[in-house]
């Protein structure tokens, strides 16, 4: 893995969030590839949970400033960047006010998902492949880790299409059993037509559950990675129709025998 430029693009990251599957994942995965000696970064959105003094985020003012477009609206895109201790490994932060200054995650107190996390997830993975492109860092592997970051496959394949930076970078999708109950927006699919995709690329978001989500990220995937030892039927059998090269799921403790051969030679 020497070398090797591996982006993690994450929901969700231990320690500026507390410790679940994903988030968790998002740390473990990472630090075993920074280990071998892979070049690792990582984004995730910066929620306003996140307590920016003391993990000791800072404005990237030379990548903040631009205006991502989300469903016909200008929305200022801030870049924050903090490392996470000892382990020598940069996470930038997507920000924006609108969608990321409020205290909860991915719902309020009760639970009830945020209306507009359709909307936070296209400004998110947009922001990610803008700041990639100003960074003037290519990966060769992306890995989407977590519902919120889900659409990058999609816009990697279809909208940033044209990159030429991008031709030879692949994009693999973590499936998790975590995700959320109901939709995410009556309007979801609308949302992202409005980037003129093909409306076979995106028909699936019409429901805009968990489900359709992630099988909308495995259709434009590389290679998937499952996750979490128990996965629904449902999305059991759509990775296994699918064609796309997938790593079974197996122990935290043997990623390494695993994961850099799927990287570099499986996708």
């Amino acid at each position: 893995m020497k070398d090797k430029r591996i982006l993690y693009v994450s929901s969700e990251v231990v320690p500026y969030l507390p410790e679940n599957e994903v988030s968790q994942a998002s740390f473990d995965t990472p630090k075993m590839i920074n280990d071998l000696g892979g070049q690792i970064r990582i984004f995730m959105p910066r929620y306003g949970s996140i307590n920016e003094r003391r993990h000791q985020l800072h404005e990237v003012i030379r990548l903040s400033g631009m205006n991502l477009v989300i469903n016909d609206m200008d929305m200022p895109l801030i870049i924050k960047v903090a490392s996470i201790p000892k382990e020598r490994i940069q996470v930038y932060f997507i920000d924006n006010d609108d969608y990321f200054k409020r205290k909860g995650t991915f719902g309020d107190e009760a639970d009830t998902l945020y209306n507009d996390n359709d909307e936070r997830a296209i400004f998110f993975v947009k922001g990610v492949v803008e700041t990639i492109k100003k960074l003037n860092w290519v990966p060769d592997v992306i890995h989407v880790q977590g519902w919120m970051a889900s659409l990058l496959p999609l816009y990697m394949k279809k909208y940033y299409n044209d990159e030429s930076i991008f031709a030879d970078t692949k994009v693999i999708t973590s499936v998790f059993s975590a995700g959320f109950n109901g939709k995410l927006s009556e309007n979801m699919f609308d949302k992202v037509a409005f980037d003129e995709f093909d409306t076979k690329d995106i028909e699936g978001l019409k429901t805009a559950d968990y489900t359709s989500i992630m099988k909308n990220a495995i259709d434009h995937s590389d290679g998937i990675v499952i996750s979490s030892s128990e996965i629904s039927e449902d999305l059991t059998n759509y990775i296994q129709s699918s064609n796309k090269p997938f790593l079974p799921f197996d122990a935290k403790e043997k990623m390494k025998d695993f994961y850099p051969e799927f990287y570099l030679h499986k996708v």
